[in-house]
């Protein structure tokens, strides 16, 4: 236990075990099956734990946040710097990506692949999903409606729906905060054992992260080829370099923010980031980032038991880069020159589908990637062939990315309003005071008695020692007129 506690803990161990994995999964490919479904096991744990934990998270960010002055404007204040994060994301990644072109200095050989594999998405034939029961006909602005706000909250917690859950934790949160403090006071510890006892599990399922590097890389390494990696690694190589400068970023203004030495900030960040990094789910690292971010760092706790769970839902920043890049490999594969207009649409478009791919599985974000190619007249075939393959590869650096602008978010929302934005009041210096000491009868007796005492002692010492010098005197004279009897007599 405690050594796969410290390795959860170490980047250059989760790393080796990412290299062990790989080779696993090339030479030994049983031997990544069973770490895959250990990494599988992992997975299932933490969404157990951390669905009831971003509701229970939801409902105390939520009380403590309207006990804040202005607390319309702070929500509202959230949401938008939240939008403005996506967007920043986007566009950012539209910029470098457009100057750099990935996709675009493929040799011959790669682009004959990856033809091949959109070719052969292609060949495959239609697929029927039902997407609504066989008795209701969902319209285009029903199943929206039902997803953000469903008509039963059991049947999306049971579904694990988490944007559903999300807003029906909200409402309710919303209602309990408005409740008087002696009302809620029973609910409030019965939550309180809840938030604690649910922590505690993630905790726990986290010091598996080392095995879950080590399945999940051997779960890519055994199910994809290598030409295919090989071909895919420019798209890989910017998105991984895109998400390192915006995360640099975002921990810059944390660091600015807190008012904090920056290798403080790294350290008390270091296991959340970790934690996304190494797994698939955005949740997984919600309570090591509210540890970090209040206790640690010292941002207010309601605005982060707030922002946090419901962040790791809606601040879909490392989607939205992750879908402008993958529009723009795709068509710089096809050689599509891309006009101001093709640009702004390729922009709008993966902010609307990061927005979209809210509460969804990783396999199905991939599909939302169709919306930004549709809009480019290019095939979706080449989203669910190319990128289904890398997507685990690209799951861990979208969440961290994720992670980084929730906590820059964070540490901008914690610091008020620009009109409650005050000085810290410098603290009163009480006058000094005379040093008093105040005995007992029964002291000064005591005081009285160990000073005679010790008086006593030091004459004794006195007397010895003296007697002993007069010894040592008399020794050495008798000595000496014992070696001259002459002088004796």
């Amino acid at each position: 236990m405690g050594f796969l506690t410290r390795m959860s803990h170490s980047l250059l161990a989760l790393l080796l075990c990412m290299a062990a994995g790989a080779v696993a999964g090339v030479y030994a490919p049983a031997l990544g099956d069973v770490a895959y479904t250990a990494a599988q096991v992992y997975l299932a744990i933490v969404s157990m734990a951390a669905i009831p934990l971003l509701v229970v998270a939801t409902f105390f960010g939520l009380r403590q946040t309207m006990g804040l002055p202005f607390p319309g404007r702070r929500i509202a204040m959230i949401a938008g710097l939240a939008l403005l994060l996506v967007v920043s994301c986007a566009a950012t990644g539209l910029a470098l990506g457009w100057v750099n072109a990935p996709g675009a200095h493929l040799d011959a050989e790669a682009r004959e692949h990856l033809g091949e594999l959109v070719q052969r998405a292609g060949d495959g034939g239609d697929i029927e999903m039902r997407l609504h029961d066989s008795g209701t006909q969902a319209t285009p602005i029903e199943r929206p409606r039902a997803t953000v706000v469903p008509d039963n909250f059991f049947r999306v917690l049971a579904e694990g729906r988490s944007l559903g859950i999300l807003s029906c934790a909200l409402l309710f949160g919303l209602a309990f905060a408005a409740l008087a403090r002696t009302q809620h006071a029973a609910l409030n510890h019965m939550f309180e054992g809840i938030y604690r006892t649910l922590e505690l599990i993630i905790a726990r399922a986290n010091i598996l992260l080392p095995v879950v590097a080590f399945g999940m890389s051997a779960h890519v390494l055994s199910q994809t080829d290598a030409l295919t990696i090989r071909a895919m690694s420019g798209f890989l190589l910017h998105f991984v370099v895109l998400v390192a400068l915006l995360g640099a970023l975002a921990i810059a203004v944390i660091h600015r923010r807190g008012n904090q030495p920056l290798a403080e900030v790294l350290q008390h960040l270091k296991t959340p980031m970790l934690v996304s990094l190494m797994s698939s789910s955005t949740t997984a690292s919600i309570p090591h980032t509210i540890e970090a971010m209040s206790a640690r760092l010292g941002f207010s706790r309601g605005i982060v038991e707030l922002v946090v769970p419901t962040a790791s839902v809606f601040l879909r920043a490392g989607s939205a880069l992750y879908y402008v890049l993958a529009a723009l490999f795709v068509a710089n594969l096809y050689d599509r020159t891309l006009s101001a207009a093709d640009i702004g649409m390729i922009g709008t478009g993966a902010t609307i589908a990061a927005f979209a791919s809210a509460g969804n599985s990783s396999l199905t974000n991939v599909g939302y990637a169709g919306i930004v190619l549709s809009m480019l007249q290019l095939p979706i075939e080449a989203a669910l062939a190319l990128f289904l393959a890398i997507d685990l590869i690209c799951e861990g650096p979208r969440n961290l990315l994720t992670l980084l602008a929730t906590c820059a978010l964070i540490s901008v929302v914690s610091a008020g309003l620009p009109s409650e934005r005050v000085a810290a009041p410098v603290a009163d210096v009480a006058p000094a005071q005379p040093l008093r000491f105040v005995l007992t009868r029964g002291n000064v007796m005591l005081l009285t008695g160990c000073s005679v005492l010790a008086s006593v002692l030091i004459l004794l010492m006195g007397i010895a020692v003296g007697a002993r010098q007069a010894q040592a005197s008399a020794m050495q004279h008798a000595t000496a007129a014992a070696a001259n009897p002459g002088i004796s007599r």
